[in-house]
């Protein structure tokens, strides 16, 4: 596809403004290692909390959306709106945690909580595991994903669109070694919007078109079970929602929020999120910011997306496109195997050119979201679409970059590798930028799909988050506690995978061998901390002085604020439910009343009784958090 003049334009000016917020807040050549990672510790909440948002917004996230859509309904979001107890566990228990530490990085925690050869050990290990591999797979999956719309949209060549991809690559280190995480963040501002105008824009169109003729029309031709709100437990009889055992909802609901590690969610707060609290200026900004990320993150940004997914069904899918005889042509040939190649081989030449969407749509549910794109998008709005999903891209990317570089040098190459580590501390954030920037390009040209290794590591993770939560609550976790919680779930995870195979099915489909390694991982975690000794007694004070945590310190905390942090654990937890009340009832708020529902009422209320408690909640907090 071409574009037009009016979308080159569009496009030119993004990059050119990019280039210019990259320079105009360049990190000097004498600052420190905190001017470049965390922006001199002096970003406003809000600019903070959209940063949160943006890079989560990245070029694959729409389109993954469009496809759960496709497959479950709007009901299969909750595969990762199960998420949100965790995060909004963040805002409260640990934001201001992670800024009163006063470290530049996350990592750097295990120098001011363990101590010894293994606290260097697992600091040394997380770093190249964190910094290198994990932002290498975040990276390449990003890329891939970019690749995929620019392969789809343009008509692209397969051999060639990684050229295109790396290009926006280096534009991306650029700016982001020029500013460091300020500049970052500022560009980070921009993008969002930029992106969820056009999104926004991109939903409008293409329900207000004919073919679609609105949502209740859109209703009227898809069946009700796509705009389910809420997953059934037990058998879905059919029906196009997500469908979930009794024991997968528990562990979802109650479990898997908690006990997993996975790269932006991270239990306890960590990745780029921890960076963004830790960049904040203040302890009240970094709470701000977070809580400002959870209600963005779920409630505000969704929604276009799940329009357009939802319309692209009645588009795209042969079932509702296409006459039922070739529709069941289609379906008939993908049974037997058949890849889609092969299934656009079995009609003719004219007939292609009607069905060649429907036939990749059928196959690759995702690419809905860019036909949409390609058939609805007048001049301009198309150069300002593509603009957005450029923003997003390189605000993920930017932020991979910014954060891994921090790892490879405060984490890895100041302590164990630099003599002098007051020197040229910017200049090896740049370095270190350009270095993995190297290491994206040669993983993405390497691999076809992560998907797998995604539900790997999710799955391998399991139990780790325990110890990521109370590691800042209970003085008995050490290093080893640490290690172990990291080495458990790969043994629990492949003995589950055998327990699964032994079991059968009903097993597996009750999350059984997932909930196994988290047992597997606990146990293991408990019984290391419990054999091997405590962290020396002037560590532990040293860490409960600086940070002033809640929890369990025993003779390390004063009696007097002892009391007063039952107090203060008990409004965190009031201010915790009440935040998901929230967050959650907005959500269904917007959807129902978007998607022309009745109930959007009451969840509005329930919204509004959740700001109200919470409101009261903070106010009670303010006066604990200034007593400690």
């Amino acid at each position: 596809m071409h574009l037009a003049l009016i979308d080159w334009i569009i496009i030119v000016g993004f990059l050119l403004l990019t280039l210019y917020i990259g320079w105009r807040f360049k990190t000097k050549k004498g600052g420190t290692i905190s001017d470049f990672f965390l922006g001199g510790r002096n970003l406003p909440w809000y600019v903070a909390g959209l940063s949160m948002v943006a890079t989560t917004f990245a070029a694959d996230t729409p389109l993954a959306v469009s496809e759960m859509v496709a497959q479950n309904g709007v009901s299969k979001n909750w595969l990762w709106w199960s998420f949100l107890s965790g995060g909004m566990l963040t805002v409260f228990f640990f934001a201001r945690l992670w800024r009163r530490a006063n470290i530049v990085t996350e990592l750097e925690f295990i120098d001011i909580r363990y101590s010894g050869k293994p606290a260097k050990l697992l600091r040394g290990f997380k770093a190249i595991y964190l910094g290198v591999f994990m932002n290498g797979m975040i990276i390449g999956w990003v890329n891939l994903a970019f690749a995929a719309l620019l392969e789809t949209f343009f008509g692209i060549d397969s051999s060639t669109v990684l050229w295109y991809v790396f290009a926006a690559m280096i534009f991306a280190a650029a700016y982001s070694s020029l500013s460091g995480l300020l500049g970052v963040a500022i560009t980070d501002t921009v993008q969002f919007f930029i992106a969820m105008v056009g999104t926004i824009i991109l939903a409008w169109l293409v329900l207000s078109s004919p073919e679609v003729g609105g949502i209740d029309n859109l209703k009227s031709e898809l069946p009700k079970s796509y705009f389910h709100l809420f997953p059934r437990v037990g058998d879905a009889g059919g029906l196009q929602v997500l469908s979930l055992s009794i024991g997968a909802f528990l562990t979802y609901v109650t479990v898997q929020w908690w006990a997993s590690w996975y790269p932006g969610s991270e239990p306890g707060g960590g990745g780029y999120i921890a960076q963004r609290m830790m960049s904040a200026k203040t302890e009240q900004d970094a709470q701000k910011a977070t809580l400002f990320f959870q209600i963005a993150h779920y409630c505000v940004r969704p929604w276009p997306w799940i329009l357009v997914g939802l319309a692209a069904i009645l588009l795209y899918d042969p079932h509702y496109s296409l006459s039922p005889e070739v529709a069941q042509q289609i379906e008939t040939y993908k049974e037997a195997g058949m890849t889609e190649g092969e299934v656009m081989a079995q009609f003719g030449s004219d007939q292609q050119q009607e069905i060649e969407k429907q036939v990749k749509y059928s196959f690759q549910p995702q690419l809905g979201y860019v036909f949409a794109m390609r058939d609805y998008l007048p001049d301009g709005l198309r150069g300002l679409l593509l603009v957005a999903f450029l923003a997003a891209y390189l605000s993920t990317i930017s932020t991979q970059l910014n954060m891994g570089a921090s790892f490879l040098v405060n984490d890895l190459y100041m302590p164990f590798i630099a003599k002098d580590s007051s020197k040229n501390q910017v200049l090896s954030g740049r370095i270190a930028t350009l270095l993995l920037m190297l290491v994206g390009i040669l993983v993405t040209s390497v691999i076809d799909t992560i998907a797998g290794v995604w539900e790997f590591i999710i799955e391998a993770g399991a139990g780790l988050g325990a110890v990521l939560i109370l590691r800042w609550y209970w003085w008995r976790i050490n290093a080893w506690s640490e290690i172990a919680a990291m080495v458990a779930p790969f043994i629990g995870y492949f003995i589950g995978q055998i327990l699964g195979e032994q079991l059968g099915a009903e097993f597996v489909e009750n999350k059984g061998p997932y909930l196994f390694t988290v047992l597997f991982t606990t146990i293991a975690w408990l019984v290391t901390t419990y054999v091997t000794s405590a962290e020396p007694d002037e560590k532990i004070k040293s860490f409960y002085d600086r940070v002033k945590p809640e929890g369990a310190w025993g003779r390390f905390a004063d009696p007097l604020v002892r009391t007063k942090n039952k107090q203060s654990l008990r409004w965190r937890l009031w201010c915790w439910v009440c935040g998901i009340l929230l967050t959650y009832c907005t959500l269904f708020a917007m959807g129902s009343f978007l998607l022309h529902g009745n109930e959007w009422q009451l969840y509005a209320v329930l919204a509004a009784g959740g700001a109200i408690g919470l409101s009261f909640g903070l106010n009670r907090l303010k006066k604990w958090d200034q007593l400690t």
